[in-house]
Formats: C-alpha cells, sequence, structure tokens
C-alpha cells in the first residue's frame, strides 16, 4: 500500500491523504480500481479520527482505493470554503486518476455527521460531483447549525436531477442529530427521482463510525452490532451503484 499526504493549504491545514492498494500480477484486473473519498465528522470543528482512517481501512479490504480530507474548520468552516475544499480534492483524484490506478468515473463520497453534510453539499451543489454519496448520521437541515461551527445551508433544498445515487444511515435514538435530518433528505431524494437506499437503526448514539470496539476509544455506547451492519449492506450497494465486480 502507498500512503502519501499533500497539502490543499497550508495555512488552513486542509489535507488530503491517499491510501491506494498495490498492483499485483495475480490481481490484474484490479489494476484500476475505484475509490471512496472520506469526511470525517466533528462538528466542522476538528475531524474526528475515529472517521477517519478506520473507515479507510475498511473499504481497503473491500478492494477499494481510499482518500482522507481534512478540510476547513472553525474560523475557516464558513459555508462554502469547506466544499471548495471538497471539490479541489475530488478534481485532484479525477486529474490523477491515473496515476492512482483509479477509476475516475467510479469515485463515491463518505462523509459523517457535518462531513455527512459536507458529502451532500459535493453532491447535490458541487461544481464536481461523486459518483455515489454514503452518508452517515448525516447533518443536513439549517436548524442543526447551532451544534456546529459555522450556520450551515439545508442540503435537502440543494438536491437536483445531477445528484448522484446515496446510501444513508442513522439511528432513531441519535439525540444530537436526530433521524429527521436523514428523513428530510431521503425525501427529498425521492422528490428528484435520485436513487437512494435508507437505513434507520432503533438504537445507537451519535458518532458511532463502523460501531465496533476499535472506534469505540473505550465508550461501550459506540459498540452496536446491529448499526455496525451498515458497512457490508453500504459495499454490496456500492458495487451494484458503481457497477463493479
Amino acid at each position: 500500500m502507498t500512503n502519501q499526504t499533500v497539502f490543499l493549504d497550508d495555512e488552513k491545514k486542509v489535507s488530503l491523504t491517499s491510501y491506494l492498494l498495490d498492483p499485483s500480477e495475480e490481481m490484474k484486473s484490479f489494476r484500476t480500481r475505484p475509490a471512496v473519498l472520506i469526511f470525517p465528522g466533528g462538528a466542522y470543528k476538528f475531524c474526528s479520527d475515529r472517521e477517519a482512517e478506520p473507515i479507510a481501512m475498511a473499504f481497503l479490504a473491500e478492494g477499494y482505493h481510499a482518500f482522507i480530507l481534512r478540510y476547513s474548520l472553525n474560523e475557516n468552516s464558513a459555508f462554502p470554503r469547506p466544499l471548495q475544499d471538497a471539490e479541489q480534492a475530488l478534481r485532484l483524484i479525477r486529474e490523477n486518476a491515473e496515476s492512482y490506478g483509479v477509476d475516475a468515473q467510479k469515485i463515491a463520497v463518505i462523509g459523517f455527521s457535518a462531513g455527512g453534510h459536507l458529502a451532500a453539499a459535493l453532491g447535490t451543489m458541487g461544481e464536481v460531483r461523486p459518483d455515489a454519496m454514503i452518508l452517515g448520521y448525516p447533518c443536513i437541515l439549517e436548524s442543526i447549525g447551532d451544534i456546529l461551527a459555522s450556520p450551515i445551508p439545508s442540503l435537502d433544498r440543494e438536491v437536483d436531477e445531477k445528484t448522484p445515487p446515496c446510501f444513508l444511515f442513522a439511528t432513531y435514538g441519535d439525540s444530537t442529530v436526530p433521524v429527521e435530518n436523514s428523513l428530510e433528505f431521503a425525501s427529498a431524494l425521492n422528490r428528484q427521482k435520485v436513487p437512494f437506499e435508507l437505513h434507520v437503526f432503533t438504537n445507537g448514539d451519535h458518532g458511532l463510525s463502523l460501531a465496533k470496539p476499535h472506534t469505540a476509544n473505550g465508550n461501550p455506547e459506540l459498540i452496536n452490532d446491529r448499526v455496525g451492519a451498515w458497512m457490508p449492506m453500504c459495499v454490496s450497494w456500492l458495487r451494484t451503484v458503481l457497477m463493479w465486480q
């Protein structure tokens, strides 16, 4: 595996870290692979490590290349600055797809919480857009802006015919980002006839990541086998959407 970090903005500490699987003579059919671009959550105040490298490792294990964007935060997080970071990252991956071994038409974006807002913004408002979106307990509605570093636009209003297919998961028990955010976004996708898959698990706190011990930081409330099922379901969905077997 090749691992490299490039800074898109040194002053704002915006960086893109790549995790590229090595080519193999035994797997010649996978010289070019799909990729996932990961936006960790953190209320636009920080980028959670629990929703960064562990997510990359999970997708690498499924044969995807992975990229993590650490985007503009805090005083630099006023919209659309993070969206501009996301657009720059996606352009960079596509422009260098051949050297990365990435299929430029099979790039999904995945975001959690505030990172889910950024992923949804890229998919609905971006000048360049991913080929699929994966949103984990995403912030979508402007009413959630009080818990974030900066106000946000409601992205259910921005869904259009160019919005890519979307996989969403959330929990009914999330008291930090109410499930209404995912439901409203799913309804907007439905109105625009954008294909989507939505999973709402009954129990589970906010910020579950993979819902496994190694992403729980010692907190048993962040371990949940039922919610952890989102990952294999997502991989199955993504292979169908990207038409990659």
